[in-house]
């Protein structure tokens, strides 16, 4: 460090404080009675300020730059502003020692020899605080939360901006060491505030906001009279009675003397964020210097120490980024770096460190040595076991134990030294001195070796790592390369200030000066670009540069050298160059140049490092070639120009060297056919196909596919062309090409008809496959494409395709939700199990969807389902008993429906009657196991309320009394309560036009049988109207045995007149049954119908006998009363006798249900089919 004055000026009284404004362009001096305003730049008088009666002690600039502040023994405070105008004034009790600005509210503090004020420019008063001591110093904190008074007898008091102490620190000293001066750090990056403390004590101290001393006191051997931070706080400016301004540390050591003056140092202040620094003493002088700080570093290979801070040391690894920093408490002289030795100069001491270990990453330092002495030198080095001195034209060699071992006197001052290396205790040394010489010493040799002499002085040195080459900066900033054996002037580049050798290839070197780097290969020309700074090391492709204070490693790819030696075919020496760092476009360019030269074994290595496996495998199949013989360079050059793309070039020598063949080849996998054209053979047509093939495919892969669909077709490959046209979509050439195809080519064909399809054209398709005669394809095109006309149509021409057509159709069906119809195909195509599947499934759906007369209309259609399966002799037992399992499901289905629809819906379309037998009816028919979906509530609940409005009160009250046993959900419990109370007030029994009556025996049945749905008396089953559910006046007969169901037609429809016979009734009784015959008697009984002769018997046992007749019986009866369920087989055929041939009834010729004819027809007007099987009207019956 070193102090340069800028400009000096005297006043006529002594500087008593001085103050910076914020920006550093003027400056305020309290001289005498008035403020003098100084211009930083030049030292000029701007303006003298007169204001105070008395000498002004103080001065101090608020951090805004708006306004300043100066205190006076004439009692008086005075703010003035930027302008030099004076605008405020206050006084105190006593003269005014000291103010200071708080950085943050810019409130001013003021203290006096009795009392302190805190005046802000928001508050008319001073708010004043009185103080036990004089005070003689202040200063506030970074936050300006808080503000320090050192006190004339020896006291710090710490106060809040309301004025309040919160901490109070008494030095040692007492009154005999009056706190004189005090500051805080101003730097942001420290954690705690600090405060440092000059007394009269002669001693500097630092303390914490808390109060506690950091440190011990240091003893100064001088009265100071000021202290104050740099604007960062790195460090301190004292001045006093020692007549000089002295730096120090933060840390409180000396680093040295700013500027030696001739009476006391009053004040001395740092220039806001500069090196420049003010002085004011005694006498009146004002000295402005500027501090320069030297780098002091030293370099070895990649690690670079340097100092920081003026007492530390920092170790950087270059290459690592690694930095370790090294507390010496002392200024820094000097430093030398060598492999694992590390040597600092203090002001008293020398110390040595080593590295813990030999590893070349290690960054840990310790102590090996202390040589306890004061030594001046210019330049220091550090050998494995010696340190060099320099000083001037002398050398001298010391011994880790400060023992002076050699010494050697030079011509001329030394301007440069380096350690070359070379073995522990025998390293050597490069000089350079100011007369142009240049030395080689060895540490253990007295004689030094002169290199060489120049004429100009020495600045910088380097030798390369073969020790062959000098390379020599000298004073004229010109770069002078010696061959070191014959002393001989290579080449000298200008414009240098600074030159290095790369460790790692001999022939490079690089220097930099101008602004520029400059790296020279060999004799080459000069590669240069931009940077700034000086050289310090090149190793491989990283420089050392040191810049201002830091030295950083820039990576610089070689790639200009590299260029170099490629232009001169040096393909080793340039993959040398490669190997030091250049980047991957470099090394291609070198691999492609050494490929093209044919030194295969460079360009190997520099495909390698790009990881270019194809030009590998290519080096690779020469290398096997050249094994088995070949040497034909020609070839192998031809090989390499069509890798690179340069296919004329390797079409000629392909040509020279006779491999025609090769070229044509090339040629066309590159589709460059009109090249491979002049490459043809004597007009081989096999070569000339497979040009053309290829042709086709290259116009088919470069989008030009009608172009490669011609080429395909000329050259036979057909199945090529449909590809093309098939995928895009032209299905007028797929046609062309079906149509000119063969019949016998099934591939192209198959594959033409393929893409019809795709493509929507299954007329054209059909066309195809009927050309092919494959039917099969045929079917299922028409089914695919769902064209069911044609595939019928097809199907009833070669039955064996049935299955083919109808499966797929009834499961297109189910698919669009035509159940019913999908049922239907799939018992066509023979699929019982799939036809039985699909309607269970309707079932079971529309129970759970409780739409109940589709439930009864499919358990109708899959009873009908398993009596067509019931005529397969294996199944017809199981079959028959599914069939009266689902009819009798669909009867009750069907009538539930109504039920339902009257308790759900508001509004019921049934009329009381009809609701009432619908609910006897189903009462009377329920299983124990009430079927899925039917509610007995529900059932019950109608009953009675249609029970109780029709008069039948007792089968009501019965109905209420069967409800309140079963759950009954929440929306009906209300109303079957109350239905129970009020059916108690009718009368105890039913009304008789309710009541219904057995036509075969005019019995009058109670309305809840026990028995069921049969007569009591005679136990004939009742046969209901399937729509309002009334007994109809129809009995059921049974053909005597030994006539079929043709002759009792036959036998019915003669219509014959009656004749006069008595018919009788005979009981036959046998094991298993009782049978009701009518029999002839020769006995007229006149003209009365022979069925209904004695009806009305009464019966004596409970087995139900059924009614038998004859032939006679048969031939008396009318075929308008006789109605005939004509199942199909393996069922026999029902006969019904209507009783009332005046009351029409009719049945369904397809579900055989007997309906009231008015009924039947209002409903097949109202729904257009039958209500129970749906049948259309027009539908034929079975």
């Amino acid at each position: 460090m070193r102090a340069v004055l800028t400009w000096r000026d005297k006043a006529e009284h002594c500087i008593n404080d001085i103050a910076f404004k914020p920006d550093g362009t003027q400056l305020i001096l309290a001289a005498g009675n008035r403020l003098l305003v100084y211009d930083t730049s030049d030292g000029t008088l701007l303006q003298p300020l007169k204001g105070h009666k008395d000498t002004v002690y103080c001065v101090a600039y608020a951090k805004d730059g708006k306004r300043f502040a100066s205190g006076s023994a004439d009692k008086s405070v005075i703010i003035w502003t930027s302008k030099l105008e004076g605008i405020l004034k206050y006084t105190h009790n006593d003269a005014i020692q000291c103010v200071s600005y708080n950085p943050i509210t810019h409130q001013l503090a003021s203290c006096s020899s009795s009392d302190f004020g805190l005046w802000s420019p928001e508050q008319k008063s001073v708010s004043k605080h009185k103080s036990s001591s004089k005070i003689i110093c202040c200063s506030w904190t970074n936050d300006g939360q808080y503000l320090a008074l050192g006190m004339f007898n020896g006291i710090i008091s710490i106060r809040n901006k309301n004025g309040e102490e919160k901490v109070k620190i008494e030095r040692p000293g007492g009154s005999l060491s009056p706190i004189w001066s005090i500051c805080w750090n101003p730097s942001r990056e420290e954690r705690n505030d600090i405060l440092a403390v000059a007394d009269w004590g002669q001693k500097i101290s630092f303390y914490q906001l808390s109060g506690k001393q950091i440190g011990k006191d240091q003893a100064l051997n001088f009265d100071p009279c000021c202290i104050s931070y740099f604007t960062k706080g790195e460090y301190i400016l004292l001045g006093g009675s020692d007549k000089q301004v002295s730096l120090f540390t933060k840390d409180g050591v000396r680093l040295g003397t700013v500027g030696e003056q001739n009476s006391w140092v009053w004040t001395c202040q740092v220039k806001p964020d500069s090196n420049y620094v003010v002085v004011g003493c005694q006498d009146g002088t004002i000295s402005f210097y500027q501090l320069i700080f030297s780098t002091v570093h030293g370099l070895y290979k990649d690690r670079y120490a340097y100092r920081d801070s003026m007492t530390d040391v920092i170790v950087q690894h270059l290459i690592t980024e690694q930095k370790v920093r090294i507390k010496c408490k002392a200024l820094v002289k000097k430093i030398a770096i060598y492999r694992n030795r590390l040597a600092i100069q203090l002001p008293e001491k020398i110390l040595i460190y080593e590295l813990y270990s030999e590893d070349s990453s290690d960054m840990h330092y310790r102590v090996k040595e202390k040589i306890i002495k004061k030594f001046e030198c210019n330049l220091l080095v550090v050998c494995a076991n010696h340190i060099i001195l320099c000083q001037e034209k002398r050398l001298q060699c010391l011994s880790f134990s400060g023992v002076k071992e050699r010494e050697w006197q030079m011509e001329s001052l030394i301007r440069y030294i380096k350690v070359i290396g070379g073995p522990p205790g025998r390293e050597g040394l490069l000089v350079g001195l100011k007369n142009g010489q240049i030395l080689k010493i060895f540490v253990d040799n007295l004689f030094a070796i002169i290199l060489l002499k120049q004429a100009t002085a020495v600045r910088c040195l380097d030798m390369s790592a073969s020790r062959k080459k000098l390379a020599v900066v000298d004073e004229n900033d010109t770069c002078l390369v010696y061959d070191i054996d014959t002393k001989e002037l290579l080449f000298q580049e200008p414009n240098a200030n600074s030159v290095a050798w790369n460790t790692q290839c001999e022939d490079m070197l690089c220097f930099s000066g101008g602004g520029y780097l400059n790296i020279k290969a060999s004799t080459f020309p000069v590669h240069r670009q931009k940077l700034q700074g000086f050289v310090v090391g090149y190793n491989g492709s990283k420089i050392f540069c040191l810049h201002v204070f830091s030295i950083s490693a820039v990576e610089v790819p070689q790639s200009a050298p590299m260029y170099q030696y490629l232009d001169r075919k040096l393909f080793k020496e340039a993959y040398q160059i490669a190997c030091l760092g250049v980047t991957d476009t470099d090394w291609r360019e070198l691999a492609m140049e050494a490929l093209e030269g044919l030194d295969f074994e460079t360009a190997k290595k520099a495909f390698i490092r790009v990881q270019d496996l194809r030009y590998l495998e290519l080096i690779s199949s020469i290398e096997e070639r050249k094994k088995r013989g070949e040497t034909n360079n020609d070839l192998f050059l031809a090989d390499v120009f069509s890798y690179q793309g340069k296919f004329h070039e390797a079409a000629k020598l392909y040509k020279r060297s006779g491999h025609e063949n090769l070229a044509l080849e090339m040629y066309t996998d590159l589709c460059m056919f009109e090249y491979a054209k002049d490459f043809l053979g004597s007009g081989d047509p096999k070569e000339t196909k497979m040009l053309i093939t290829k042709q086709a495919d290259w116009a088919r892969n470069i989008k030009e596919p009608k172009a490669a669909v011609e080429m395909y077709i000329s050259a036979g490959e057909h199945v090529k062309a449909i590809e093309i046209c098939g995928d895009h979509g032209w299905v007028d050439m797929l046609i062309d090409i079906a149509r000119k195809l063969d019949k016998a080519e099934r591939e192209p064909l198959l594959l033409c008809a393929t893409y019809l399809k795709k493509l929507d054209s299954p007329g054209y398709a059909a066309e195809t496959y009927l050309k092919m005669g494959d039917l099969k394809s045929l079917v299922q095109l028409h089914v695919e494409t769902q064209r069911w006309d044609e595939a019928f149509a097809l199907g009833e021409k070669h039955p064996e395709f049935k299955d083919d057509i109808y499966v797929p159709y009834a499961q297109w069906l189910a698919e669009n939700d035509r159940f019913e119809e999908a049922q239907k195909a799939f018992h066509k195509a023979g699929r019982q199990r799939e036809a039985v599947q699909v309607l269970e499934q309707l079932t079971n759906n529309a129970v759970a969807e409780s739409r109940f007369n589709d439930a009864a209309y499919y358990y109708w259609m899959l009873s009908m389902q398993c009596l067509d399966i019931a005529q397969d002799p294996a199944q017809k037992d199981m079959m028959l008993g599914k069939f009266h399992h689902f009819q009798r499901l669909a009867e009750l289905y069907h009538g539930y429906h109504a039920i339902h629809r009257h308790t759900e819906d508001p509004f019921s379309v049934h009329r009381p009657e009809t609701l009432f037998n619908i609910s006897r009816f189903l009462l009377h028919s329920l299983p124990k196991d009430t079927p899925l979906g039917i509610s007995k509530v529900k059932i019950l609940f109608t009953l009675a309320k249609q029970s109780k409005a029709l008069g039948a009160y007792r089968l009501a009250r019965h109905a209420y009394d069967k409800l309140c046993g079963l759950y009954i959900p929440a929306r009906f419990q209300k109303s079957i309560e109350l239905g129970t109370l009020t059916i108690r007030a009718k009368p105890f029994h039913d009304s008789e036009e309710l009541v219904p009556l057995c036509y075969r025996c005019s019995t009058n049945n109670p309305l809840l049988n026990n028995l069921g749905n049969v007569c009591i008396n005679c136990r004939q089953p009742f046969v209901f109207s399937a729509s309002s559910y009334d007994v109809l006046h129809l009995v059921e007969f049974y053909l005597e045995e030994g006539i079929t169901d043709e002759e009792a037609i036959s036998l019915i429809d003669l219509e014959v007149p009656r004749p006069k016979q008595d018919n009788r009734q005979q009981e036959i009784a046998n094991s298993s049954s009782q049978i009701l015959r009518l029999v002839e008697t020769k006995d007229s009984m006149g003209d009365e119908d022979p069925f209904t002769a004695k009806l009305s018997f009464e019966q004596g046992g409970s087995e139900f006998v059924p009614v038998v007749v004859s032939r006679l019986v048969l031939r008396s009866m009318s075929r308008r009363d006789v109605l005939i369920k004509r199942w199909p087989p393996p069922l026999r055929w029902q006969y019904f006798r209507s009783l009332l041939p005046d009351a029409s009834i009719t049945m369904c010729p397809s579900c055989f249900q007997m309906f009231h004819s008015e009924d039947y027809e209002l409903l097949v007007l109202q729904h257009g089919c039958c209500p129970y099987c749906r049948r259309c009207k027009d539908d034929p019956g079975p």
